[in-house]
């Protein structure tokens, strides 16, 4: 019997510290999230981040939580019933972190009786902290505990046409008549050690804008390459011209060499540059959470019109749309109907 099993990032139990430091500690202990030896990560982790940013990460959260929970939850459960409601085949919703774990979300199908399921990682483009280790602690939890199972997983789906043509629709109804200056794609950062990792080729990413647009294997795993690929796709189908738009990289950790441009950065240079009117969607989600609602739609949008911004138009993540669901319970059909 075959049946799905949706893998968001996941959230803290509530916006305070003593929470988020049980959530933060198993996301950044995560070796593939912060990707060096244990002992340094525990040291770097436990010794200096969890001291004080648990804190500051609550007072974030505090600010987009609402009276039904954690935002990313609430969304994805929305999208989650959805979802089910569209296909006969059982669905269940895990997150990678937090207390609704994969192991929770297998057990669930095991208990309806799957045995084949769909594992389906929401990250439209592949990155080690993301898709990789939902599929890595999935294939464990899978050894241990449910060996009859097997596992169909779907591919980083940053280029799929329904993909792109559901947010090019849902940033163009979201855009609705603002008549912007500039409109910026925003993608989560990763270090740029990340893509190199993920290089099959082990030669290819060079990280120097060449190579993300010469064909090579190494785009089937490359972040970089799939975030710039969903950004000329939707431009594509949207008609945005030339100069008209940008791609930046959020959220960072200091210290390293993460991918740039930086998206704080370069929206803080755009009203000298005569962007006045600024909108800024985030497709490297597909659930608002504290990346979209707080360090960009509170965030950036205080930061821009300090340095002389006038409009600012943080556009949601396609969420629980009807377009978007529907793509999602085609692709479980699709996986129904194959042998």
């Amino acid at each position: 019997m075959k049946g799905v099993l949706l893998v968001n990032l996941g959230s803290p139990e509530s916006p305070t510290a003593k929470d988020v430091k049980p959530y933060l500690d198993e996301f950044l202990m995560d070796k593939y999230v912060i990707d060096v030896p244990y002992l340094l990560r525990a040291l770097l982790v436990r010794g200096i981040i969890l001291r004080k940013r648990p804190e500051k990460s609550a007072e974030a959260y505090a600010k987009i939580w609402t009276p039904e929970g954690s935002p990313l939850i609430v969304i994805s459960k929305k999208m989650h019933k959805k979802v089910q409601a569209l296909t006969d085949v059982p669905v269940s919703l895990a997150m990678r972190y937090g207390t609704m774990t994969i192991l929770k979300g297998l057990q669930e199908l095991k208990d309806k009786g799957v045995t084949d399921v769909m594992l389906f990682p929401l990250y439209p483009q592949h990155a080690m902290a993301s898709t990789t280790t939902i599929l890595v602690l999935a294939e464990e939890l899978r050894k241990k505990h449910f060996p009859e199972m097997k596992f169909t997983i779907v591919p980083a789906f940053y280029n799929k046409p329904d993909y792109t043509k559901a947010l090019a629709n849902s940033i163009k109804k979201h855009l609705g008549s603002y008549d912007y200056d500039h409109l910026l794609f925003s993608y989560h950062g990763i270090p740029e050690r990340h893509i190199r990792k993920t290089d099959i080729t082990k030669s290819h990413c060079k990280i120097d804008g060449s190579c993300c647009n010469t064909p090579s294997p190494a785009h089937e795993f490359c972040y970089r390459h799939q975030c710039y690929e969903t950004t000329k796709q939707v431009v594509k189908l949207l008609e945005i011209p030339e100069g008209k738009y940008s791609q930046t990289f959020q959220s960072r950790l200091a210290g390293d060499k993460w991918l740039e441009p930086y998206t704080d950065i370069e929206i803080n240079k755009m009203p000298e540059k005569g962007i006045k009117k600024l909108a800024v969607v985030t497709p490297a989600f597909v659930s608002d959470c504290l990346e979209t609602l707080e360090e960009i739609a509170m965030e950036a949008d205080h930061q821009f019109k300090e340095h002389g911004g006038e409009e600012f138009l943080a556009i949601p993540c396609m969420n629980d749309g009807d377009e978007w669901c529907d793509v999602v319970a085609n692709w479980v059909k699709d996986f129904k109907k194959k042998d």
